[in-house]
């Protein structure tokens, strides 16, 4: 028999738990999920146990509590992925308000009001929680905070994001907005959050941030090597998509894009795969010469064969400045940027080995990519307005 049910209420939101094999946690989690939004929650809730192809009793601890709790359902999905089962429950939501949080409600649920208030009264767009801000209380290991530290890093120096963790499973969005944005979503799995995120940045959504009370889970089975390299290539295809103008969709009529100053429209395309391109060269390189160099000294070689290639890729075509004419001026001109990378990349080594001693290589290319896209940034800044600046330079131009 059904537990009973608070009150009906006016307004609803539905939050997702996405599970894989999660047996182990599931009836409990739900269990105090269910209890705490019950006696505290001030609106209709849905819970949506999303099971992504588990193998395990997790499909049928999931259809138990859907039977037994009224406000709880069951979906099944046949293939993995975080993404996938957010878009499936999300698309389909008649509530005000969808939302998601991780199995091990590693999230403080007193936080829960505060994330997803602004977005029933109006006020947000979506709404994140955020374990990297002053107000946050977290606990977990060093290596787990400077992988989270580095890839949002990452993603503002290189993606020009505003908010400040991408990554924690704690993300509310009115659900007018996340039928919007999702067809334009192309993950299916970790990287959804963020490409979520950076769409409705691009299109001048309003983000609102909630410091949270955190715990890891030493249980997490979370492929780390593995998320991080999906990760950057989705922010590879994201930033790609974002400057040709694919990423547009409809929006409400009072969100207005942002424009990019005259030229940088084509130059940023260029730019971009370049420093894709080099980016990996100079990651592969390093790693190779890390097998017989200490990691300061292969840093540094890797970084000045691939900062050569990159100024000449995009002298010819980012910037189209043809012939041999100014070529050395550049290049030692562009030699700036590679000591400002070589700086922040020793940095970034240096802060590692404090942090984490005797880390392991696949760490500190970790460190170095975001290192390199805080250096791409800066690159890019002296090479449009100094290095290449029309105004210096009487090169043919394309």
């Amino acid at each position: 028999m059904k537990q009973a049910t608070a009150p009906a209420r006016t307004r609803t939101v539905e939050i997702v738990v996405p599970v894989h094999n999660e047996q182990r946690v599931l009836d409990e989690s739900v269990r105090r999920l269910h209890t705490y939004l019950t006696g505290t929650f001030p609106y209709g809730f849905r819970i949506t146990i999303a099971d992504n192809a588990s193998t395990d009793a997790t499909w049928q601890i999931a259809t138990d509590l859907s039977r037994e709790l009224s406000g709880v359902r069951a979906l099944h999905l046949d293939a993995k992925g975080r993404g996938r089962a957010l878009r499936r429950a999300w698309s389909a939501s008649d509530a005000d308000v969808v939302g998601y949080m991780d199995v091990d409600l590693s999230t403080d649920l007193d936080a829960f009001l505060p994330l997803v208030a602004p977005l029933l009264s109006g006020h947000s767009d979506l709404a994140i929680g955020t374990r990297l801000s002053r107000g946050a209380n977290v606990v977990r290991g060093p290596k787990r905070e400077f992988i989270s530290r580095t890839y949002n890093l990452l993603l503002r120096s290189a993606m020009g994001a505003r908010f400040s963790d991408a990554q924690c499973g704690f993300k509310a969005v009115r659900t007018e907005v996340a039928q919007a944005l999702l067809p334009a979503v192309e993950d299916e799995e970790w990287f959804f959050d963020t490409e979520l995120l950076l769409l409705a940045e691009r299109h001048g959504l309003r983000i609102h941030e909630v410091p949270v009370d955190w715990v890891d889970d030493p249980d997490s089975r979370v492929d780390i090597v593995r998320t991080v390299r999906d990760d950057l290539r989705g922010m590879a295809r994201v930033a790609r998509k974002t400057l040709s103008g694919a990423a547009r969709i409809p929006v409400p009529p009072r969100v207005r894009a942002a424009r990019l100053p005259g030229g940088m429209v084509r130059q940023l395309p260029s730019f971009a795969v370049i420093g894709v391109i080099c980016t990996l060269a100079y990651l592969a390189l390093f790693v190779t010469l890390r097998l017989v160099m200490p990691a300061v000294v292969a840093n540094g070689v890797a970084l000045l064969v691939t900062a050569i290639l990159n100024t000449a890729a995009n002298r010819r075509f980012t910037f189209g400045v043809t012939g041999r004419t100014g070529a050395l001026r550049h290049q030692l001109e562009g030699g700036l940027a590679f000591l400002v990378g070589l700086l922040l990349s020793t940095g970034g080594l240096a802060l590692l080995d404090l942090v984490v001693p005797a880390a392991s290589t696949a760490a500190e290319v970790a460190a170095l990519a975001a290192a390199n896209a805080v250096a791409t940034l800066v690159r890019f800044l002296m090479l449009r307005t100094w290095v290449f600046n029309p105004r210096r330079a009487k090169e043919g131009t394309r």
